[in-house]
């Protein structure tokens, strides 16, 4: 989503996704919500170890305020509720937006694409009736009231059971088939993957402190091994489709996007390639659709959408993938990007905070990551794990048009821990350089523009800190005269990324000032509150850049094409289009690795003529302000952090 399509999506919102919390939402006092899972353990015969466990893999035990997520459902359990069938048109469908982003071709939008007629839901999306009659509860109890929302998970598990014909045991073991059948998938695959996701909770066990301020945990069952066989009697059909390209520990089937032709000229929706023997994998790509499962599948096999590698499911994480991943997605508006990235799109809302993105979706999404990851020796850190709006526009002209999402919602601190690569202090008080690292549940950053233009959003958690032109929350912010040529000051709106450090970037110190930290941010220092009691950053060892001794200033890229001189006769020359910043002399930035100048030449849906153009001018990575850049590697020195002289 681009900052100037906020408002026509938020129009298209349904209350399904875009309700605010209830001013009368149940707000449990301490220690109820761990007293309502043992109460309705206890009422309805199920495992206590069980029935947390399942709420957990549905939000984590949050309550969300009684907000709905984007597939409706409610509350710790996820109880669905979705009435209405959501028929938003997903983010690729701006007309501005030109997914390929390559200057040697027409600008490709999914404008063109029909949207699909919604389709009848699914069970999976209807379990809130179904609770409501096992329980007695009305609907608005069980939406509204967190002890009543764990009630009624807990008459569907025992529901469950009894309908295959288990004994109500109190051995959480027994259970894995009403586990399985509470994930609402239709394919045995998915259904067993967040099974034992489940039960690899119960064994570990959890401990957390939800966004309404409750303290619960699941104490450690190390011996909950289930039977798995119970999942044969669910009738489920078949699971992973052959040829997909997932992890075995996913559900993962094949919806292709087509390449194919449809008349003067034009094709869809991707382009062939042969990575990585034609080039590297240097980026993996997280998006959130800005639509639902159900239309989004529908566009992306239009060849006149556009495209993205795989797609994932809210309510229980399971994956489509589109495109193989030696092929070019059109899907981050950077071909330079694109050419060199798997895309990753899973369903929700970036401006819907409490359209929340399950642990069932974050879970499956990094265990693909973590994957592929591997296979393409993508490094596991957030200059290569990218979310769609830290892709560098092209040239000036497309930076303000570029996208935001998964947005300041989406939770990098708990998905790099679910990637093995939490975010950790790896270096002194005084280092050189930070890692922005705040409280999730605690950052709590005002917002605008989530439902109407200068509204204020719900108060919720959050990955971003704001930055400032001063340390005091009474300064302007800073500014981006990227995004605002005319030297507007940059806004708290949901869609700004103009001031903006989100979880796990990068930056090199430009100085302290009691409580603050100010970093070297798009040319300028740009403060946050940082303090010593609750940290929104801690130390890093990594190496910078400068530029190099007698530069006053060098010029900052959003792709790393090669010199005029290595293109070859019939390929034109994409122009190395300088950004409007400056990177001056004394500023250091956090090098994420040199990288060739590379220019992949796809013009046509025959693919004999094309090439991959390798020059022989080198790039360094930075993590320039939220979004990446390139600078030419002639023109900086790097060197360790060391400590910032300020």
């Amino acid at each position: 989503m681009t900052a100037g399509s906020v408002v026509a999506c938020a129009a298209l919102l349904l209350p399904l996704v875009s309700a605010a919390p209830s001013a009368t939402a149940e707000q449990p006092g301490s220690g109820s919500l761990q007293g309502a899972f043992a109460a309705a353990a206890a009422r309805y015969r199920v495992p206590e170890s069980v029935l947390l466990g399942v709420a957990y893999l549905q939000s984590r035990w949050d309550t969300h305020s009684g907000a709905p997520s984007v597939t409706g459902g409610y509350g710790p359990m996820h109880l669905t509720d979705a009435r209405t069938a959501l028929a938003e048109a997903p983010h690729h469908s701006d007309p501005s937006e030109d997914a390929r982003g390559d200057a040697s071709r027409p600008v490709r939008t999914g404008a063109g694409a029909a949207l699909p007629a919604p389709s009848a839901l699914p069970a999976r999306l209807r379990t809130l009736d179904r609770a409501a009659e096992l329980t007695g509860l009305s609907a608005q109890e069980l939406r509204r009231g967190a002890a009543a929302n764990v009630r009624g998970g807990a008459a569907l598990l025992a529901s469950a059971q009894r309908e295959l014909g288990e004994p109500l045991s109190a051995d959480p073991a027994d259970w894995f088939g009403a586990v399985a059948r509470f994930s609402g998938a239709d394919d045995s695959a998915t259904a067993s993957a967040y099974a034992q996701d489940v039960y690899e909770v119960i064994r570990t066990g959890e401990r957390r402190t939800t966004d309404s301020g409750q303290r619960v945990t699941l104490r450690a069952v190390p011996g909950a091994r289930p039977d798995t066989s119970r999942l044969g009697r669910l009738g489920l059909r078949a699971g992973n489709a052959a040829g997909t390209e997932c992890p075995k520990t996913v559900s993962c089937t094949w919806i292709p996007a087509p390449y194919e032709e449809f008349g003067e000229g034009d094709y869809g929706n991707h382009d062939l390639a042969d990575r990585p023997a034609s080039q590297s994998v240097d980026y993996i790509v997280v998006h959130d659709t800005e639509g639902s499962w159900d239309t989004t599948l529908k566009l992306v096999q239009d060849p006149r959408y556009v495209s993205w590698h795989y797609t994932l499911r809210s309510s229980d994480g399971f994956i489509a993938q589109h495109v193989r991943t030696k092929d070019v997605g059109w899907h981050a508006g950077n071909w330079y990007v694109n050419a060199k990235s798997v895309g990753l799109e899973h369903e929700g809302f970036l401006a819907a905070p409490d359209a929340w993105y399950t642990e069932a979706m974050y879970r499956t999404s990094a265990r693909l990551v973590a994957y592929l990851a591997k296979k393409y020796s993508v490094p596991l850190d957030r200059r290569h794990i990218l979310g769609h709006d830290t892709v560098p526009g092209t040239t000036t002209a497309t930076i303000p048009g570029m996208h935001t999402d998964p947005g300041p919602y989406w939770d990098w601190a708990h998905y790099f821990e679910l990637l093995g690569k939490p975010f950790r202090t790896t270096a002194g008080a005084r280092a050189g350089v930070v890692t922005i690292r705040p409280d999730y549940v605690a950052n709590q950053p005002s917002y605008t523009g989530c439902e109407k233009p200068d509204q204020a959003c719900a108060p919720h958690g959050s990955a971003a800190v704001r930055l400032y032109t001063a340390p005091d929350e009474n300064a302007p912010l800073v500014k981006d005269v990227g995004l605002r040529p005319g030297g507007a000051d940059s806004t708290i709106d949901v869609n700004d990324v103009g001031a903006r450090a989100t979880t796990g970037q990068q930056y090199a110190v430009a100085g302290r000032s009691g409580d603050w930290t100010s970093i070297w941010y798009l040319g300028q220092k740009a403060w946050f509150r940082d303090p010593r009691s609750a940290p929104t950053a801690v130390g890093a060892a990594a190496e910078v850049l400068t530029p190099r001794k007698g530069l006053a200033e060098i010029p900052v890229y959003g792709r790393a094409y090669p010199e005029a001189a290595a293109y070859p006769a019939g390929v034109p020359v994409q122009a190395v289009s300088a950004f409007p910043y400056k990177l001056l002399a004394g500023q250091r930035y956090v090098v994420g690795g040199e990288v060739p100048g590379e220019y992949y030449y796809a013009p046509s849906f025959d693919t004999s003529g094309h090439r991959v153009v390798r020059g022989e001018e080198r790039y360094c990575e930075i993590q320039f302000g939220h979004r990446v850049a390139y600078v030419r590697a002639s023109d900086v020195e790097v060197r360790p952090a060391g400590r910032p002289r300020g």
